[in-house]
């Protein structure tokens, strides 16, 4: 009896608080709303011309502004730190608000990650600026978009049209920094678990599992 107690705190143990410190408490909490039931697109159009939606997708959300290529760094490390990761998920996708007339700066980003990924999950929509600022507007977000009406950050959105985020007074984030690649490897990774374990939970919960989440 004694030698499997030993045994089980030398060896056992540590794994057991191994796996659950690297699983993050955070996993087990619900990610706060930022902005609930944000609008939809409009009649915007992706590169192939298709119409998207937020609705019933989780979405990762971001705004190029007008120089698309000069910010093309910052869509590798999201593509590398989060995309990759998760690209599986049919519930998932990635859109990126353009203004019109720059399509082809747009192309040529997706063109560089095709060879790293397959990115069917990957929108660039475009709108005018107009269109662009207020939608925005509608985030009611504390970050302002640039003179450009792009922003490093990218938003977390889940399927119901919430921005999702910290509220937390100390740790207020309402978007991720793709310009760093820690912080997506952090903070923006944490969140996101957050989501998926949230939907997981729900789908388990109404014996409905299935190879989206």
């Amino acid at each position: 009896m004694k030698k499997n107690i030993v045994l089980f705190v030398l060896f056992i143990l540590p794994i057991v608080a191994y796996l659950f410190f690297a699983s993050g408490v955070n996993s087990f909490t619900k990610l706060p709303v930022i902005t609930p039931k944000i609008a939809d697109f409009g009649n915007w159009k992706s590169l192939d011309g298709k119409k998207v939606s937020l609705d019933k997708k989780i979405t990762v959300l971001g705004f190029s502004g007008s120089h698309i290529l000069n910010n093309r760094g910052n869509y590798f490390n999201l593509n590398e730190k989060i995309y990759k990761r998760y690209n599986g998920f049919e519930d998932l996708q990635f859109v990126v608000v353009c203004p019109i007339g720059t399509e082809n700066e747009a192309q040529k980003v997706l063109d560089a990650l095709k060879p790293f990924t397959d990115v069917k999950g990957w929108n660039f929509v475009f709108a005018s600026p107009e269109e662009i600022k207020a939608f925005y507007s509608t985030l009611n977000l504390k970050g302002n978009l640039d003179e450009n009406l792009g922003t490093s950050n990218v938003y977390i959105v889940d399927k119901e049209r919430n921005l999702r985020g910290r509220k937390d007074k100390e740790e207020y984030k309402e978007g991720y920094n793709t310009f760093h690649p820690s912080e997506l490897s952090n903070e923006m990774l944490d969140d996101f678990k957050i989501i998926l374990y949230e939907y997981r939970a729900a789908l388990k919960k109404n014996h409905n599992a299935t190879k989206q989440l």
